[in-house]
């Protein structure tokens, strides 16, 4: 049988779509690898299911926050995300997330998938996100990104003084050890990054990074490989180097960063209903502005 029915058969108290989804991405495996959904089973082939379930009441509590509206209309919303907020509620984040204060903004976007978010920042990343806000554009944007026709832009720094710009396209999948995390790996999915070096320093590099896919952690995990981990990304291998002869207050400002340098710089994109062309930019938050300060470089916009 085929492996959507299998699981459909065995996980019950799921839907089709969640399991199929779910076999897509590995979460659902079969002998410990990820297949599709095609795939034929035998008996004896085992399956493990490992999923984060959230309660649906949580995800549909409205949360009055201080979001940063960068552009609005009747269709989409463009948002600038602080670091530490939580795109959507889960383990141990079950308030005070981005989706909660979307239902509170736009009580609309309950009848929306995830309130509306078509792509994620990570907890710790800040910058600039865009937000369904219709079901037409819901549908049109989660098309768009998938064919990779929203440009995002981000600007980070990084460990050790690049040469060049370069193109990183490395598969990426979860860390078998550590599922939390993820690893460059021929059995993960396609990643494409495009890096250009905008400012140098004696240890460190300000860098431009696209994406050309939206993997998990893509840039971190991408940098990383090269050895070249964001500064306080301490989960993919950042070694919090200084600069010599840095004085005693700046060296603080590096050695403790409290996230990884990682900011969602510009967002560009045909309108999902009016197909007008949308470009948006966003400074860097005050502790990526520090930081550059520091280590020797000014902030810029670059295109």
């Amino acid at each position: 049988m085929r492996a959507d029915k299998v699981a459909a058969s065995l996980f019950s108290n799921f839907s089709r779509n969640d399991l199929a989804h779910w076999i897509k991405v590995g979460d659902l495996s079969i002998n410990g690898e990820r297949k599709k959904t095609k795939d034929k089973l035998v008996e004896g082939d085992v399956l493990i299911l490992d999923v984060e379930i959230v309660k649906t009441e949580e995800w549909h509590k409205p949360e009055k926050l201080d979001l940063d509206v960068v552009y609005e209309d009747e269709d989409v919303l463009v948002l600038n995300k602080p670091s530490g907020l939580v795109m959507h509620p889960g383990a141990g984040n079950g308030h005070g997330t981005l989706l909660n204060g979307l239902l509170a903004y736009r009580p609309v976007l309950e009848g929306l998938p995830r309130a509306g978010i078509v792509h994620r920042l990570d907890k710790d990343t800040s910058g600039l996100l865009v937000v369904a806000c219709s079901s037409l554009a819901y549908k049109n944007l989660t098309k768009m990104i998938a064919i990779k026709a929203v440009q995002r832009r981000y600007h980070a720094v990084c460990e050790g003084k690049l040469v060049s710009g370069f193109d990183v396209d490395r598969p990426i999948g979860r860390d078998p050890k550590n599922r939390t995390k993820q690893v460059v790996s021929e059995s993960g999915k396609q990643a494409f990054t495009e890096i250009r070096v905008m400012q140098r320093y004696s240890s460190h590099s300000l860098v431009q990074a696209e994406l050309k896919t939206g993997r998990t952690h893509q840039i971190r995990v991408h940098l990383s490989s090269l050895g070249h981990p964001l500064v306080g990304d301490s989960k993919y291998g950042a070694r919090r180097i200084l600069p010599k002869g840095i004085d005693k207050e700046s060296s603080n400002v590096v050695r403790e960063f409290k996230r990884q340098a990682l900011h969602s710089a510009s967002l560009g994109f045909e309108h999902p209903i009016t197909g007008e062309p949308k470009r948006f930019s966003a400074r860097w938050p005050r502790d990526f502005r520090k930081l550059v300060e520091v280590l020797g470089g000014k902030e810029e916009t670059w295109d």
